[in-house]
C-alpha cells in the first residue's frame, strides 16, 4: 500500500515514514501544500496522510484540489487545531477523518486500516482457496497453518488479494509496495513472486498468482 505525507515538520514527516514502512507500507513525503498536491495529481495513492497548516496552500485547500479530480482516496488531516469546528471545517473540504496532534503512532494506524477496509468494502481477512491473509496481525496461513512471511512478501501478497481478479502491473506493484524512488529495475518482482509461489503452493500444481506476459501478475481462484 502507498501513502503520500504531506507534513512539513522534518521529525514528524520522518517519525510517520520509518514507521509506516516497518508496517510495510511504501511511503512518499511532500514538505508543502503545493508540492504534496503536485504528487497526489502525479501518482495514485491508497492513502493520503495532509498536515492542516503548510507552506504555500494550506491543507484545506490540498484537500479540496484533490476532491476536484478524485473523489476515493482516503484522506486524514494531522492537526493540533482542536475544536468542534476545526473537525466539521476539515471534514466539509472532503477529509475522511481527522486526528489531533499530538497523537499515538498506533492510533494513526489504526486510522489507516479503516480507511483502507473502508475504501476497499472489506474485513481484515484477505483470502484466495485455502490462503488467508490476516492485515491485522500480519499472520498468513494456508488451512489454516501458518506461513512464515517476510515483510515485504505480506506487503506483495496483501496488494495482490486487494486487487484479486484484477491485473496488477509490473509498475504498479513497484510503486504501491516499494519506494517511488525504488530501482527503475522491476526484476526484484520476479524474485518475490517466485517466494509467494513456492510458500502459496509448496509444490502443488494449483497456481494462485498468474503471469500476464508482458504486464504483470494477477491473483485468481484455482
Amino acid at each position: 500500500m502507498r501513502i503520500l505525507i504531506v507534513e512539513d515538520e522534518k521529525g514528524i514527516g520522518k517519525f510517520l515514514r520509518d514507521g509506516l514502512k516497518e508496517e510495510g507500507f511504501a511511503v512518499d513525503i511532500a514538505l508543502d501544500g503545493n508540492s504534496g498536491l503536485e504528487l497526489s495529481r502525479q501518482n495514485e495513492y491508497d492513502i493520503i496522510l495532509l498536515d492542516w497548516m503548510l507552506p504555500g496552500i494550506s491543507g484545506i485547500e490540498v484537500c479540496r484540489n484533490i476532491r476536484k479530480v478524485n473523489t476515493a482516496v482516503p484522506i486524514i488531516f494531522l492537526t493540533a487545531k482542536d475544536t468542534v469546528s476545526d473537525t466539521i471545517f476539515g471534514l466539509e473540504a472532503g477529509a475522511n477523518d481527522y486526528i489531533r496532534k499530538p497523537f499515538a503512532f498506533e492510533e494513526l494506524l489504526a486510522r489507516i486500516r479503516v480507511q483502507l477496509r473502508t475504501e476497499n468494502a472489506e474485513t481484515t481477512l484477505l483470502s484466495v482457496g485455502d490462503i488467508e491473509l490476516d492485515i491485522n496481525t500480519h499472520i498468513v496461513r494456508k488451512n489454516n497453518i501458518e506461513i512464515p512471511f517476510t515483510q515485504k512478501e505480506f506487503a506483495l501478497l496483501e496488494f495482490l488479494l486487494r486487487n484479486k481478479n484484477k491485473v496488477c502491473t509490473r509498475t504498479r506493484i513497484i510503486e504501491h509496495v516499494w519506494d517511488i524512488h525504488f530501482d527503475a529495475d522491476t526484476s526484484v518482482i520476479d524474485v518475490y513472486i517466485n517466494a509467494l509461489r513456492k510458500k502459496l503452493t509448496a509444490g502443488e500444481e494449483k497456481g494462485y498468482i498468474q503471469t500476464v506476459r508482458g504486464v504483470g501478475y494477477i491473483v485468481r481462484e484455482p
